[in-house]
């Protein structure tokens, strides 16, 4: 069947990137949010004289990440090292549709702010400030009245500006990821402490799957050591590094004989990384380009 003859034959068509992109904000994950909107959509065509398709969707998912973000939380308490998102290799299949200030944001940097939200505060952040849908809709929404739907939001979007760094310029974000790349690669621990800030950040999640770090890193001259560390352990291993756009900005795939190991992304502060994410779990990299399809 063409892909014009898919979309002809699926109701939700129009909605589907509006709703995939809130449900992976919400969630972190690409696989959940397929989830939840395949299950938006069972409950959509099984409910007749939906008189405002997108507002019908759109509950339905928020409503439905909410239920699964409360059992997100009892299944953190299990997971085996820090909790990193899903990388998502294609933003324009998550898109918000609107030109609000973070409508483009996809960072880890803001989805690790959102889930350090109570689930409430996420889902009012994101649906206003995000998508751009009113208070009085939220508040319906989410079962909450319009103050407390406000407050919420307040609140969230303090957490969010205190704790996401400024948005960087693409050409010092690649920059900055390929002086780190040759920094590793050949072994200089002294130019790649440089490159950090000296309050950096590394989070590794092999979620059990994988062997990464237990805690995460904290410090220059730490996060040098354990990546120059790791990547002598590596020597005499085909090793290949390609780049690639992760949650809209350059990073890149590192394979280890011919099989993909983990993601690497970066988030800066100026002219140094703040931050390191590097994802081992292989679940998480079902998506990644050039994956088999389970």
């Amino acid at each position: 069947m063409s892909s014009n003859r898919q979309r002809e034959n699926d109701p939700i068509a129009p909605y589907r990137r509006r709703l995939l992109g809130l449900a992976y904000r919400m969630l972190g994950s690409r696989s959940d949010a397929e989830d939840v909107v395949q299950d938006a959509y069972l409950r959509f065509i099984g409910t007749e004289n939906v008189r405002n398709p997108e507002a019908f969707l759109v509950t339905v998912v928020t409503r439905l990440c909410l239920d699964r973000l409360k059992s997100a939380r009892a299944q953190r308490e299990i997971y085996v090292g820090p909790w990193l998102p899903e990388p998502v290799f294609d933003t324009d299949g998550l898109s918000t549709e609107v030109a609000t200030e973070l409508a483009d944001d996809l960072s880890f940097a803001l989805l690790l702010a959102l889930d350090r939200l109570s689930p409430q505060e996420r889902a009012a952040f994101l649906l206003h400030d995000v998508f751009d849908i009113s208070f009085s809709e939220i508040a319906a929404m989410i079962g909450r009245s319009e103050p407390a739907c406000r407050q919420l939001a307040a609140r969230a979007r303090r957490a969010v500006r205190d704790e996401r760094p400024p948005p960087a310029a693409a050409d010092s974000h690649a920059h900055l990821l390929q002086a780190f790349l040759v920094a590793v690669t050949s072994g200089d621990l002294s130019r790649l402490t440089g490159l950090l800030r000296d309050d950096a950040v590394a989070v590794t999640d092999g979620g059990g799957r994988k062997t990464a770090a237990l805690n995460p890193i904290y410090g220059a001259d730490k996060i040098a050591r354990f990546f120059i560390s790791v990547a002598g352990k590596a020597a005499g291993r085909d090793i290949r590094i390609e780049a690639a756009v992760i949650n809209g900005s350059a990073g890149a795939l590192l394979y280890m004989d011919g099989e993909l190991d983990h993601s690497l992304s970066i988030s800066i502060d100026g002219e140094r990384i703040a931050a390191i994410y590097l994802v081992r779990n292989p679940d998480k990299l079902r998506h990644a380009p050039g994956q088999p399809r389970s």
